[in-house]
């Protein structure tokens, strides 16, 4: 479904695409998260684990910026995966003011478990389109995702 707007073309297109561009992903998000349930995992919460899995010691507010979520967002995802012992925070020591989130061997075991199972979910969901679909897809989203820095300055 696009747009009912009937403005000048030009707006018709970009509210059409945009709306496209959202519908589908959230489609596909809740299809490939829907097995976090099973874990009682929420999409904030596995990303939370799976950036500090590849990536390693966060910073909440590195998290927060690589979840895409606010801080506030962010330090409610984090007690809630350190109540459960997945995470811990652990106080940087050139800078007291700031926590470290890292894994804890639960956490870790967890998400090293969880996550062939989502990629699995990520690809069954991307095969209907081809390589050369993906690669195009990727690029129109990455040009996006930049603009949204830009949008910033």
């Amino acid at each position: 479904m696009g747009t009912h707007y009937q403005g000048p073309p030009e707006v018709r297109r970009a509210l059409d695409a945009y709306i496209k561009l959202v519908r589908a992903s959230e489609s596909v998000t809740s299809r490939v998260v829907r097995h976090l349930d099973d874990d009682g995992l929420t999409a904030s919460q596995f990303g939370v684990l799976e950036a500090l899995f590849f990536i390693g010691p966060l910073s909440q507010r590195e998290l927060a910026q690589k979840i895409l979520k606010s801080g506030g967002n962010v330090t409610m995802v984090i007690d809630n995966l350190e109540k459960r012992g997945l995470v811990k925070r652990e106080r940087k020591e050139e800078d007291r003011r700031l926590y470290r989130i890292t894994l804890t061997p639960t956490g870790h075991k967890l998400i090293k478990s969880i996550f062939p199972r989502h990629a699995a979910k990520i690809v069954s969901q991307m095969n209907i389109l081809t390589k050369e679909e993906l690669r195009e897809l990727g690029h129109l989203c990455r040009k996006l995702g930049l603009q949204q820095a830009e949008d910033r300055s």
